[in-house]
C-alpha cells in the first residue's frame, strides 16, 4: 500500500498555500486554484511545506489522505508550471481552427464542423490545422477538455483516422479483406 499521504508537498518560493478552514488555495504566476477537502482530512503549512493529516483510521480516511496531498501537489505544479495536453489529428479532410479565443471548430468527417466553447482558465491553440494543444493550471481540467476533443472523433485502428493524443500508441488492425485472403 503507498504511503505518498505523509510525504509533504513542497511549495516553491513564487507560491502562496493558504488554509482557511476545509479550503486549500494555492496561488502562483499561472493563477489560483482551491480545493474544498473532505472531513476526513486536514492540512497544514509549515515552512514551505504542505504538510496533509488524516483524521482517523477509517478505509474513506485512508483513501482521502493520499487523494488529497495528490490534488494539492498538482495544485502547486499548476500554478507555477501548468500543465499541457496536445492532440494530433490525421484524416484526409480532418482539420481543426480557432475561431476568435474561445471556440475550437474541429471538422474530423462529420456533417457539420464541430465548435466546443474553451471553458474559463484554459488556453487552446492550434500551431497547425493538425494540432491542438490545451494549457492551464488546472491538471483535471486540462484532461477533462482534451478528453472531450478526443472524445469528437477517437482514432479508429483500420484507417488510423480520427484524434489522439502526442505518444499514444494506437495498434493498426487488419481489415476484412486482408483476414479473407490468408484462408
Amino acid at each position: 500500500m503507498s504511503r505518498l499521504g505523509k510525504v509533504p508537498v513542497a511549495v516553491p518560493k513564487d507560491v502562496k498555500v493558504t488554509v482557511n478552514g476545509r479550503t486549500v488555495e494555492v496561488e502562483g504566476k499561472k493563477g489560483r486554484l482551491s480545493l474544498e477537502m473532505t472531513l476526513d482530512v486536514s492540512a497544514k503549512v509549515e515552512a514551505s511545506k504542505v504538510i496533509v493529516e488524516r483524521k482517523g483510521g477509517s478505509k474513506q480516511a485512508k483513501a482521502m489522505h493520499g487523494t488529497t496531498r495528490a490534488h494539492i501537489a498538482n495544485m502547486v505544479v499548476g500554478v507555477s508550471e501548468g500543465f499541457e495536453k496536445i492532440l494530433e489529428v490525421s484524416g484526409s479532410g480532418y482539420n481543426v481552427k480557432m475561431q476568435g479565443k474561445d471556440v475550437l471548430v474541429l471538422t474530423v468527417g462529420w456533417t457539420r464542423p464541430i465548435e466546443m466553447k474553451v471553458p474559463a482558465g484554459l488556453t487552446v491553440e492550434c500551431p497547425s490545422p493538425a494540432q491542438v494543444t490545451v494549457r492551464g493550471p488546472d491538471k483535471r481540467a486540462v484532461g477533462q477538455f482534451g478528453a472531450e476533443v478526443r472524445g469528437c472523433r477517437p482514432m479508429e485502428p483500420y484507417k488510423l483516422k480520427g484524434i489522439k493524443y502526442r505518444g499514444e500508441q494506437i495498434k493498426k488492425k487488419a481489415g476484412k479483406a486482408a483476414i479473407g485472403a490468408t484462408k
